[in-house]
């Protein structure tokens, strides 16, 4: 279970972004953090992934106290993190970022199955560099590719996989994330205000002003998040 336990983070600047979280996070479930744009989301996911240091608080991974762990502790043990923005490699091939995430070689066949699940055609992309070549959302989807490789990780954290992805492709990474959810010795923690991904949940968290406003199950919480999403829309057809 990851457990955070009143985190706080400061911007270098002193803005308040993170005002005491705390939140559990079942273990085998899909749980979606929602909100507001600027409440704090993203802040949060790259502080679970060691990417900033929390000013205050505790991060708790199956009973161990990881928060002055490095981004490379966590990996090894069992973190796995997909960022909003994918990072290009200049000399290494699709195939290279996938068998350094899985920690072997992977057969082609392999390789292509894991692009198919991310809505790529393997053929097409086997040998090409992921360099600055691929299109944001190309980029975007072989990076959650080299995520679903990581077979040893426990916690799969992805922050809005929805950018960048055209609808055929998110079909897929909705199939994608519904096959993780089968595997109960794996957690999804996925950031998003997508409707799909919010439905196929187990849980979902609402972050606003750097705190949880809301935590429960998604029979709990959705329902209520879709009225005021309708009543927005309204609102706005109105004025």
């Amino acid at each position: 279970m990851l457990q955070l336990n009143d985190i706080r983070w400061t911007t270098e600047t002193g803005e308040k972004i993170l005002n005491g979280i705390d939140l559990n996070v079942p273990d085998g479930k899909l749980t979606v953090i929602t909100g507001p744009n600027g409440g704090g989301k993203t802040s949060l996911a790259k502080v679970i992934a060691g990417l900033y240091k929390p000013c205050g608080g505790q991060i708790i991974i199956d009973g161990n106290d990881v928060t002055d762990w490095s981004i490379t502790e966590r990996s090894k043990n069992g973190l796995a993190y997909a960022f909003q923005q994918p990072v290009r490699f200049k000399g290494l091939t699709v195939r290279d970022l996938l068998s350094i995430s899985a920690e072997r070689e992977l057969s082609g066949a392999e390789v292509c199955h894991m692009l198919s699940e991310v809505g790529l055609c393997g053929r097409d992309y086997i040998d090409r560099e992921a360099d600055a070549s691929l299109s944001g959302g190309e980029s975007k989807r072989i990076e959650i590719a080299t995520v679903l490789a990581r077979k040893d990780a426990k916690l799969l954290v992805f922050d809005e996989p929805e950018a960048g992805i055209d609808l055929w492709s998110f079909t897929s990474l909705i199939e994608a994330f519904e096959n993780i959810k089968k595997d109960s010795s794996r957690s999804l923690l996925i950031i998003s205000h997508q409707e799909r991904i919010m439905n196929i949940a187990d849980y979902i968290a609402v972050v606003a002003d750097g705190k949880v406003k809301t935590m429960g199950t998604r029979d709990e919480v959705f329902p209520s998040l879709m009225d005021k999403t309708s009543a927005t829309r309204c609102s706005l057809r109105n004025s």
